[in-house]
């Protein structure tokens, strides 16, 4: 009964299912896409460095020092830097500050599944662009009348990467259209689009610290982009939540910006352990979508993918799958640690014989 107090909105609203984080024993989770190393050294140092008189007062609300360790490793000025609480609710700013327009949205209909939630939840009005039969992005779909098209590069759940050629030919086709690209999970072989924030003002890119800095318990999000677009997001953060990010979110980030050779060296190695389980999947009957994330997107030769999901999880092993129409035979799994691969391909090569 006590739903009576529910507006209308919070009625209709349909939200976002995350992936599950189960409590189980001897449990190989991989399903979220966290990183499956710890972060750097830099970072544990900076947490533990922390002092009470710190923690007893509020955080830099600007967080200048991350958004100048970002701006330095990207090699751009400061006023283009946007820090908030993970990059979920960046992208709710986003919604909310820059996409909510009388002329629509648009987004490949095999996308982020949180893009229609917060169209729902901001009153954006949208509209999904079918990817190609091989769940490609086509420039030509996407009307040049739009307000904005949000892509996700490399796409999810796919893995697919969209090439920086092909994101200069949105930015091109629509001066007057502003592109957001979700960079989740750029850092695993793909190439940033923030070089080319010098050249266009109708960019805004946006990332996290989740999976290629491993601080997904932290939560820490970033957009890059033109000063104006920044300064929208700055307006829409202080009517919402003027200390977003806490004084360890801010340390711990600042510190994994500074450690360029740990954060390379992880990277290579998800990208190494990523190779391998593709390989050894195909062996197994797997048709394995060309990756550039740290997971991989896979469809078997003759088996459903509910009758495999539930078989692995039935071994303890946890990956991600969809009801959707056109992928619901794939399964997403994270790239885990050269051990972590190995317990899956060997899981697999005991359960689909009695598939």
């Amino acid at each position: 009964m006590s739903r009576r107090f529910w507006s209308d909105l919070t009625a209709r609203l349909e939200p976002y299912t995350p992936g599950e984080q189960p409590q189980l024993d001897n449990l190989l989770k991989l399903n979220t896409n966290e990183s499956p190393y710890p972060p750097s050294q830099r970072v544990m140092e900076a947490l533990r460095g922390l002092t009470g008189d710190e923690l007893l007062r509020y955080p830099d609300p600007g967080a200048r020092a991350l958004r100048e360790a970002a701006a330095d490793f990207h090699g751009i000025p400061v006023d283009c830097v946007f820090a908030g609480n993970g990059s979920d609710e960046v992208l709710s700013h986003v919604f909310q500050g820059l996409l909510k327009h009388s002329r629509e949205l648009l987004f490949p209909d095999i996308s982020y599944s949180f893009y229609p939630v917060w169209c729902q939840l901001h009153g954006v009005q949208y509209r999904q662009v079918p990817l190609r039969q091989d769940f490609s992005l086509r420039v030509e779909d996407y009307d040049t009348a739009a307000a904005a098209v949000i892509i996700p590069n490399p796409n999810a759940p796919t893995g697919l990467l969209a090439p920086l050629v092909v994101i200069r030919q949105f930015l091109e086709a629509a001066p007057n259209r502003l592109l957001v690209v979700d960079e989740a999970y750029i850092d695993f072989g793909g190439e940033s689009a923030i070089p080319l924030l010098a050249e266009y003002d109708n960019l805004l890119v946006v990332q996290t610290l989740s999976k290629s800095r491993a601080l997904a318990g932290l939560r820490i999000g970033m957009a890059f982009g033109a000063k104006e677009l920044i300064e929208g997001l700055e307006r829409v953060k202080d009517s919402f939540n003027s200390y977003p990010l806490g004084v360890a979110a801010q340390r711990a980030a600042t510190a994994a910006y500074r450690d360029g050779d740990w954060f390379q060296q992880s990277c290579n190695a998800v990208i190494a352990n990523r190779e391998s389980l593709t390989d050894a999947l195909v062996a197994l009957g797997f048709e394995v979508l060309p990756s550039a994330a740290n997971f991989v997107f896979v469809k078997h030769d003759t088996l459903s993918g509910r009758v495999i999901f539930d078989a692995l999880r039935a071994e303890g092993v946890i990956v991600r799958r969809w009801d959707k129409p056109r992928i619901e035979d794939y399964l997403r799994i994270s790239v885990g640690t050269e051990e972590q691969c190995e317990r899956l391909v060997e899981t697999l090569r005991q359960v689909l014989p009695a598939l």
